[in-house]
């Protein structure tokens, strides 16, 4: 559990102006109404009084502070940020996960993956449908999981490196499948490949076919989201000079599972999506839930991007992304696609 309450019931010296005996039966009714979890109905039965009597002793008790509530998270959530960043950006969960300060331009992927495990943990009911994309926090993720409802699982995208298949996104849908007990739809082909050509033979083959006829029942996904430059877009690495030119052209801020999206949340680019193996834009808007795992301040522009998309319905992101997030416009929702200035 990520939230806990704390009741402390006390006799202390704010409660002076109480008698002695109003004092024993504050406590004890607070005893029974917030340790005991016993309605107010029961208690007044117990102490022959009304239920209305009940109420405005358990009100006094609070502004008297004979009772005390205090809300507290584990010290590395950051409860404030979480909803804040919720609210602003109208997501059904976000979770913000503190942030040493010497890590703020690089985010800790396995304390992130921790927190977005246990999150999968509350979001995976028995008897849905996982999707996990490629990503080094999807990744940690899955090596963290330590519990999930019965369910299949089905990767979204094609491998980064086929070498680290293995070790990468396939491990990951292995992992996460047996943790849960359920099947695993691994693809065993590349992201990206060289033609649109080639990427529509390998869509046709029959394991990388059985996967994607999986899309459209997956109930909750996670997903990664990278930056438009070197080493933290897996997409900007694996594209020639030129290529990366040219789409940084049409204004290009994130990427998401091989899909491109300008600072305003609009798709560009989409010839690349048609030379790779993923899930596409449409399919994933789909999804009920779709959660990103990005964290730190080199990330932030691009995780606002993908946010004003709306194609992500929460977020586990850390506090030096989250503090430049609330800074920035949540924008409305643009169109999902905008011309490429070639087409």
């Amino acid at each position: 559990m990520y939230c806990s309450e704390e009741i402390a019931v006390s006799t202390g010296r704010s409660a002076a102006r109480m008698g002695p005996a109003e004092l024993v039966q504050a406590a004890a009714m607070a005893r029974r109404f917030y340790l005991e979890g016993k309605s107010k109905i029961q208690i007044a039965e117990e102490f022959g009084v009304s239920r209305f009597k009940v109420a405005r002793v358990l009100e006094t008790a609070l502004e008297r502070d004979l009772v005390r509530i205090e809300i507290r998270v584990p010290a590395e959530l950051d409860a404030e940020r979480s909803d804040a960043l919720r609210a602003h950006f109208g997501l059904r969960h976000a979770v913000v996960v503190e942030s040493p300060a010497e890590a703020e331009e690089s985010p800790d992927p396995e304390n992130l993956g921790e927190v977005a495990a246990d999150l999968l943990g509350e979001l995976v009911d028995e008897g849905a449908v996982l999707g996990l994309a490629w990503g080094r926090s999807t990744i940690h993720m899955a090596a963290a999981l330590d519990r999930l409802p019965q369910c299949t699982v089905v990767q979204l995208t094609g491998v980064y490196d086929a070498g680290t298949a293995e070790r990468g996104s396939v491990e990951a849908v292995r992992r996460a499948a047996q943790v849960s007990g359920g099947d695993a739809h691994p693809i065993y082909a590349p992201m990206l490949l060289p033609d649109a050509a080639t990427a529509a033979a390998l869509r046709n083959q029959t394991g990388i076919a059985r996967a994607f006829d999986y899309f459209d029942k997956v109930t909750v996904a996670a997903v990664s989201i990278g930056s438009w430059e070197p080493g933290i877009s897996t997409v900007h690495d694996m594209l020639s000079e030129d290529e990366r030119a040219r789409y940084a052209s049409y204004g290009v801020a994130a990427e998401m599972s091989a899909h491109l999206f300008d600072r305003d949340g609009r798709r560009v680019g989409r010839d690349l999506g048609e030379r790779c193996i993923t899930v596409e834009a449409d399919r994933l808007r789909r999804i009920p839930e779709v959660v990103a795992i990005a964290g730190g301040q080199r990330k932030a522009d691009a995780i606002a991007a993908v946010l004003r998309s709306g194609l992500v319905t929460s977020l586990v992101t850390d506090t030096a992304a989250a503090d430049h997030l609330l800074s920035v416009p949540a924008g409305p929702r643009p169109a999902l696609e905008r011309a490429d200035p070639d087409d």
